[in-house]
């Protein structure tokens, strides 16, 4: 039985589930930025990620490049077996990508013996995933940006792979939500661990927006909420953290 999460920054986790392992939203490699430019915001790693050796399914959240990072993508062998939302979806196809499979949430697949339901995520502004993923020994959920689909009936799961803070821009409001939602996940899933995700990591930040960005909440509030209900894990980039425990690589 195996259960391993390994923190990669921003979004970006491998995670080996049984025995399957799992690559989610890499950024491994190069700048992060937005159309229509690195003017607005842009994103430098500080730390160099080592591309895993063997990756048995690539699962990506969302298309925009903060999930389905090109530059990154395009270091992978493009018959890795993909899962993803359809605007990842089409990324994948224009990279050559040829073992993918897109879900709308409520869609599910079966592969090796481990269950993927796609949920309902952000609409930024199209709808994207969010993904319960089941083993016969373990099961977690992620979802980038702080939305629970609210159509997926209570039960227990060993961990939560979430934000637990919200990013906000004026007029906007928020576009992360983790604050928000962090209590909804406890009382849905009952997890034995949350892991902080999507605003961690070793990357700087500039531009417009990066100067705009307010933050509420920290991951000190986050960890004082959850104390007697979970264990939670603010993750450094590189650490494998198990189950019930962790270890430095």
């Amino acid at each position: 039985m195996i259960f391993e999460a390994t923190y990669f920054g921003s979004s970006s986790w491998f995670i080996n589930l049984d025995g399957l392992r799992i690559l989610i939203d890499p950024w491994l490699t190069g700048d992060l930025f937005f159309a229509p430019g690195p003017w607005l915001i842009n994103g430098r790693l500080n730390t160099k990620i080592t591309v895993p050796k063997t990756i048995d399914l690539l699962l990506l959240t969302q298309g925009l490049p903060d999930h389905a990072h090109p530059a990154s993508l395009k270091l992978l062998d493009r018959s890795i077996p993909s899962i993803c939302s359809y605007s990842a979806g089409r990324v994948l196809e224009k990279l050559g990508f040829s073992n993918k499979t897109s879900l709308k949430p409520g869609q599910s697949k079966n592969l090796d013996q481990t269950f993927i339901e796609a949920t309902e995520g952000a609409a930024v502004p199209g709808l994207e995933n969010g993904y319960i993923v089941s083993s016969k020994n373990f099961s977690f959920y992620i979802e980038p940006h702080g939305f629970l689909d609210e159509k997926i009936k209570p039960r227990r799961l060993d961990a939560v792979f979430t934000p637990v803070i919200n990013l906000k821009l004026p007029l906007a409001g928020a576009f992360i939500k983790g604050k928000y939602v962090l209590p909804k996940l406890i009382k849905k899933f009952q997890p034995k661990k949350v892991f902080a995700s999507t605003t961690g990591g070793d990357a700087s930040f500039t531009g417009l927006l990066n100067y705009l960005i307010s933050i509420d909440g920290c991951n000190e509030e986050a960890s004082n909420f959850i104390k007697d209900k979970a264990e939670f894990i603010n993750p450094k980039v590189g650490e494998i953290y198990q189950l019930n425990d962790y270890i430095n690589q």
